[in-house]
């Protein structure tokens, strides 16, 4: 899709507001504006009818009841309710350790150390091979009485990768662990109907699936909600685990977003969406310039990621230049202020220098093949301009 002057490729950091989606939320901003937990008017009934309605739609997305469905404020904080909360009802006991995947959020990484520092707990990262797949041979061994969660996202926001979180799950409650995934990417890149039926915890984000930001869910399965301790306190809302007056538009806006993606169309953007990613490489692999896509290849890739390498030269130099003609990344929005290599690279085996080359383009179900055209039209530009300069500069030392 395009913005303007921008081509955008940067899908995975954020989609846009599906226009029914949209259509949807506005009548709560205004007409119906009750408050959800006002139990005594019409009004708060209809905004607690429309709640329910939203857990509903994002319950049959992920196959799970609409009574596990918790509303936050995001996934970042879904992740931080499950693992933080699920560890500090745990402390004390005699599951003291928690097993994340080296490629995991930040923010989940993030709270790996606040439990090992705050409250005791050893955190063990599971190892990945060089396409970004968890392995889990190693993750048997690492497996024992003394586990409490094992956290692996289900597609990775860098390079792609879907995991087989079946298998996951099959060993890690083999030894009686909980299962946190972090789903935050996977609505667009596959079906979700059984991820519930694979996991304890999911965790998911409005505005990577088509629907507003400021929203995501936690799905906390019936039998684990008592063994989890609240981040936020007070009205007791939602059962108590997360208390706080709901944003009414922002949960139909999800419930919205949660139909579209689970919905019979949605097989056939992905495949869409798979083909233009297939040909957007393509035609970057047919340029002067030698590139590499980081990661693995197929189906088992978001069918709309695409993190190349573009060798010898500097990303951060690429996506300046191009601007503002054309938007993407180096890696993951939430860590886009750090200046350092993304760890999601280094930890599939790649240098810094080769970790600093390379740009995560993400397409969109909007994403044209006029789009591809362009933006492998702007990069061979610019690419262009850089070799000549980088040229330039040689020929002067």
């Amino acid at each position: 899709m395009k913005i303007k002057e921008t081509v955008y490729l940067d899908h995975q950091a954020t989609t846009s507001v599906d226009s029914h989606v949209l259509a949807e939320m506005i009548p709560y901003f205004s007409d119906s504006f009750g408050n959800p937990h006002s139990s005594d008017h019409y009004l708060g009934w209809v905004s607690s009818r429309a709640v329910e309605d939203a857990a509903a739609r994002v319950a049959r997305l992920i196959g799970a009841d609409a009574d596990e469905i918790i509303f936050t404020s995001g996934a970042t904080e879904s992740n931080n309710l499950a693992l933080l909360g699920l560890g500090r009802r745990a402390v004390g006991g005699k599951r003291d350790r928690v097993l994340l995947s080296a490629i995991e959020h930040k923010c989940v990484l993030s709270v790996g150390r606040v439990l090992q520092e705050q409250y005791g707990f050893r955190v063990d990262l599971i190892p990945v091979d060089s396409e970004g797949f968890v392995d889990l041979s190693v993750l048997e061994e690492m497996l024992g009485e003394d586990v409490l969660a094992v956290s692996v996202m289900a597609v990775n926001n860098e390079i792609g990768t879907i995991q087989d979180i079946a298998q996951v799950s099959k060993l890690a409650w083999s030894r009686g662990a909980v299962v946190h995934c972090d789903a935050a990417q996977a609505p667009v890149a596959m079906n979700l109907e059984g991820i519930a039926g694979q996991s304890d915890i999911v965790s998911l984000s409005a505005h990577k699936m088509y629907g507003p930001k400021g929203i995501g869910v936690v799905y906390i399965s019936r039998e684990l909600q008592g063994k989890v301790e609240p981040l936020i306190y007070g009205g007791g809302q939602q059962d108590g685990l997360r208390s706080g007056t709901l944003p009414v538009p922002l949960c139909v806006g999800m419930g919205a977003a949660a139909d579209l993606l689970a919905g019979d169309d949605a097989e056939d953007w992905r495949a869409e969406l798979h083909r233009r990613r297939d040909a957007f490489v393509e035609k970057l692999s047919g340029l002067t310039w030698p590139v590499e896509l980081n990661g693995p290849v197929g189906h088992v890739r978001h069918p709309g990621n695409a993190n190349i390498r573009f060798v010898g030269f500097s990303a951060h130099d690429i996506l300046s230049a191009l601007q503002p003609r054309l938007a993407a990344s180096t890696g993951s929005a939430c860590t886009s202020g750090i200046p350092e290599p993304s760890y999601v690279l280094r930890a599939i085996g790649l240098d810094s220098d080769e970790a600093e080359s390379s740009i995560r383009f993400s397409l969109g179900f909007g994403t044209s093949d006029e789009d591809v055209a362009e933006a492998v039209g702007l990069i061979e530009e610019i690419l262009a301009k850089l070799s000549k300069a980088k040229a330039g500069a040689l020929s002067l030392s």
